[in-house]
């Protein structure tokens, strides 16, 4: 199978997963836990029971744009997440939290990809503009096309650390809301189901650098 096909491929799957994911987003943000709880208030009680003091909660505009700052401690959650008390909500809210606890525990992955996170933000940037100039001195300079395919992998690199770093922050997530009894089995499972989609977003991005990987490196025998 060429690269392109896989590329290809890889962007299907993707847009058939994100499709998915915006489905059960929309889906479960329409069923209000009975509790009344919002996405800000679990996230400060989850902190608190994990004795995590120095993350701040706060609200940022759009959707799925909830995203723990590891540098400055923060877990930043949607509007509709923030001010939500629907079972999508508390499931975000919690499983940013899960980062926060990662953070605080010393989470060996979560360690290593905020370490990669200058590198990398180098290496996406330029490492098709090195792979082209590459591919142009193959004859001359071929090392130019190696480095811009070990900048690339770095790309890959990254995606892969994140998968265990996603899943892991939805375990605890999912485990914390059982045990505090925050949901009820059936909002549990239907929580589970909305994280489980969301995680799949990371596979099918780390499959994505893979495939274009495969495909940079398709050009190495080319003349």
């Amino acid at each position: 199978m060429s690269g392109f096909l896989l590329i290809i491929i890889v962007g299907v799957l993707g847009a058939l997963v994100q499709w998915r994911l915006n489905s059960v987003m929309k889906k479960y943000s329409k069923v209000l836990s009975p509790g009344g709880l919002t996405g800000s208030e679990v996230a400060q009680r989850m902190l608190m029971d994990h004795q995590i003091y120095d993350v701040s909660i706060s609200s940022v505009p759009g959707e799925l744009t909830d995203h723990y700052n590891p540098q400055k401690k923060s877990v930043n959650l949607s509007q509709g997440v923030y001010n939500s008390n629907s079972v999508a909500a508390l499931a975000v809210a919690a499983h940013e939290c899960g980062h926060a606890v990662q953070h605080a525990q010393g989470y060996a992955p979560l360690k290593l990809r905020s370490k990669l996170v200058p590198v990398v933000q180098i290496s996406s940037t330029f490492s098709q503009i090195v792979i082209i100039v590459g591919i142009l001195l193959v004859e001359v300079f071929p090392v130019i096309f190696w480095l811009g395919i070990a900048m690339f992998a770095m790309v890959l690199l990254f995606s892969v650390i994140t998968l265990p770093v996603e899943y892991n922050a939805s375990h605890r997530a999912l485990a914390w809301l059982g045990s505090t009894n925050s949901m009820t089995s059936e909002e549990l499972s239907q929580a589970k189901v909305a994280l489980k989609w969301a995680a799949r977003t990371y596979l099918v991005a780390a499959f994505s650098a893979l495939a274009t990987l495969v495909y940079y490196l398709g050009f190495r025998d080319r003349d």
